[in-house]
C-alpha cells in the first residue's frame, strides 16, 4: 500500500474525523451496555488537533482518510515508576481498509512520537470481546496489565 500516507490531524479533516467517531461508537455500542442512549461524542477534536499534549494523526490513501488514532501525555498513578505515560485512542480504520496491518502504522507512528516526548509507556483500553483490535494491539506487543470490571446497583 505505497499510497497510503500518514500525517498530523488538521482542521480541514474534521468532517471525516467526526465520521470515525461515530463509527467507533456505532461499533462499540453492542460491546458496552453502559453506554448511554441517543447521540454520543467521545472526543471534543477540534481541541485535540491543536493540543500541544496530543498527537491525532491520520492515514490517507489516494487522499481519502481511512484511519485515524492519536497519543495523549497522561500524567500516572504516583505509585507506577513511568510519572506519565502516552494513552493511545480513537484508533479506526474503515472498514474496507481493515486487516491491512493500517492499524499497525498508525501505533508505530504514535509511539514514535512517543518516545520523542521521552515517554516511556504507552497504554490504551479495548473491550475484551473485542477479539480482532486485542489480536492487533498484541501484535504491536501489548499485554494485559488490568481488568477493568463493572455492574449496575
Amino acid at each position: 500500500m505505497s499510497e497510503l500516507c500518514i500525517r498530523s490531524a488538521t482542521l480541514n479533516d474534521l468532517e471525516t474525523l467526526l465520521e470515525f467517531e461515530q463509527g467507533m461508537i456505532k461499533a462499540e455500542r453492542p460491546l458496552d451496555p453502559f453506554l448511554s442512549k441517543g447521540s454520543l461524542f467521545y472526543y471534543n477534536i477540534p481541541e485535540m488537533i491543536i493540543s500541544k499534549h496530543i498527537h491525532l494523526i491520520v492515514a490517507a490513501f489516494k487522499k481519502e482518510l481511512v484511519a485515524s488514532g492519536y497519543v495523549r501525555i497522561e500524567n500516572s498513578k504516583h505509585y507506577h515508576k513511568n510519572p506519565q505515560h502516552g494513552y493511545i485512542g480513537f484508533m479506526y480504520v474503515k472498514e474496507q481498509f481493515r486487516g491491512q496491518k493500517i492499524s499497525g502504522l498508525i501505533l508505530e507512528t504514535l509511539k514514535v512520537w512517543a518516545k520523542e516526548k521521552n515517554l516511556k509507556e504507552l497504554r490504551l483500553d479495548v473491550y475484551d470481546s473485542n477479539v480482532r483490535a486485542m489480536k492487533a494491539y498484541e501484535r504491536f506487543g501489548f499485554t494485559k496489565s488490568l481488568v477493568n470490571m463493572r455492574i449496575d446497583i
